[in-house]
């Protein structure tokens, strides 16, 4: 049972990376479009960098689930 619950956790962890490596994307975008405001130039930017350290810390999970539910 627990294998399982493992399972759909690194699952759900790899969907959220995916998620934030997007959103990551779309932020990269925008910070570097000369046509959008400064702020929303450095608010892009700024998110761009939350969403890798989400994307990083849902991969780490994701492979931790991925491990315990090999073992």
């Amino acid at each position: 049972m627990q294998t399982v619950k493992d399972t759909v956790n690194s699952v759900t962890e790899s969907v959220q990376q995916a998620t934030s490596g997007a959103s990551k994307e779309a932020n990269k975008n925008v910070a570097k479009d000369s046509d959008a405001s400064l702020s929303t130039r450095a608010t892009a930017a700024k998110d761009a960098v939350g969403d890798k350290a989400d994307e990083s810390k849902h991969d780490a999970k994701s492979e931790a689930y991925s491990q315990k539910a090999q073992s």
